[in-house]
This record gives structure tokens, sequence and C-alpha cells, in this order.
């Protein structure tokens, strides 16, 4: 029996809300898995470039990215991206959605169970404050995608990760030379200042993309570590 255009996968609650995987038939006819996080949408399996440029954009920059901190698993596009790099040699992600981990393992979202079995991933279900300070190794990239952006936040406590005491953590975290980008779903005046306090300087990228059959701009703020 086939689908209808759009029907529930899986469903989880935590103490931080309720998350959900939806199965929607696209435009072309073709499923597309959507992430929902407290019935805000996050991420779905159709538009993805924001997602792997997030970490394309990062590689460029960096001659040896040997080591990647990923703040946030979502759909598993970003860290995709990631392993598609040869020089990567050690991938660490940080999801605090403990179910979003076991739908990528189990099969729910089909495609996380190949990304999750890299022997380069180990995945901690953490806060990705918590991870960032007691990491014990530094990193030659660190991506952040952890909420919709400080101008559209699902959680008010991730409000925080978009502010210069913790992106000077970030910093301390990154090799000489190593760089953090930053995902948001709209323009982030404050984050951008934020982070030119803490680095010295900061670049603002806007990505076009289509969602949900509307055009949007999607926004990426990379930073270097001298």
């Amino acid at each position: 029996m086939s689908l209808p255009s759009s029907a529930e996968m899986a469903r989880a609650e935590s103490e931080r809300g309720e998350v959900v995987l939806r199965r929607r038939t696209s435009g072309t006819g073709a499923d597309v898995i959507e992430l929902r996080v407290n019935g805000v949408f996050v991420m779905d399996t159709l538009e993805t470039t924001s997602e792997i440029e997030l970490a394309a954009q990062a590689l460029e920059l960096v001659e040896q990215p040997g080591a990647v901190l990923v703040g946030g698993l979502g759909l598993g596009f970003t860290l995709q991206r990631v392993l598609a790099d040869p020089r990567v040699e050690r991938a660490v992600v940080v999801e605090i959605e403990e179910a979003l981990i076991a739908w990528m393992r189990d099969g729910t979202v089909p495609h996380g169970p190949s990304v999750l079995a890299d022997t380069r991933v180990t995945v901690l279900n953490a806060d990705i404050a918590m991870a960032i300070a007691e990491a014990r190794s530094t990193y030659d990239l660190v991506l952040l995608d952890v909420d919709n952006g400080p101008g559209y936040l699902v959680h008010q406590d991730n409000e925080a990760v978009y502010e210069a005491r913790f992106l000077t953590r970030c910093r301390d975290l990154l090799s000489p030379g190593g760089v953090l980008v930053i995902w948001s779903a709209n323009p982030a005046p404050a984050l951008l200042e934020a982070l030119r306090e803490v680095f010295g300087d900061a670049e603002e990228q806007a990505h076009s993309v289509l969602l949900q059959d509307r055009p949007e701009d999607y926004y990426l703020y990379l930073a270097r570590h001298a």
C-alpha cells in the first residue's frame, strides 16, 4: 500500500520536547524525509545544499583537515560531506537528541547506517556546549548546525552558542589555521560581529536554496583561528 502524501515515520519525546520524522511526497513524486523539532521545520532530504556547503566551504580552507568536529547530526548530510574528503582522519559528531542518533543507526533514515558505519566517526550524545567544554584534543574544523540560527531558535538555551563566550571556546579548540563555520537560517549580524570580536575577522556567505518549492537564502558564518 502506498503512503499518503505526508505520513509520520517516527516520533520521540525528550526533556527538550518533541522530535518527529515525516515522509512526504515532493512535487516530482519522490519521497522526502523531513525533520521537525517541537513542530518547527529543521531540515529535509530534498534540499541539502547548505548542509553540504557547511562542510565543503570549511574543507576548502584548510590544507590538512585531519580532525573535524560536527555539532548537530541532523540527517547526516554535513557529516557525509566531511567523510567524502580522504584527508579527514577523524570526525566527531555531537548530537543532543538520542532518538535522532538511533534513527540514523537503525535505518529509519535509510542512508544513516552507511554514514555512521565509517570507522573514522565517533558519535557523542551530548549538548554541544558540554562537548566543547570537555574536549581534550584540538580540531582543524568545527562545524556547527545545532539550531536554526540566533534569529529563529528552536531551543532558547542555544542562544549562548552564538555569543562571544562560547565562540571563544570554539576558537581555543581549533588548531592554528583551523576554521569555524556556523549555519543560520537567517542573516545574523550580531553573530558576525561576535565572530569578528573573537577571531579578528569573519565572513558571511548567503546560499540560495529552494525550500518546499519556495526560494530562500541560508547563511554560513566562517572564521579562522590565527
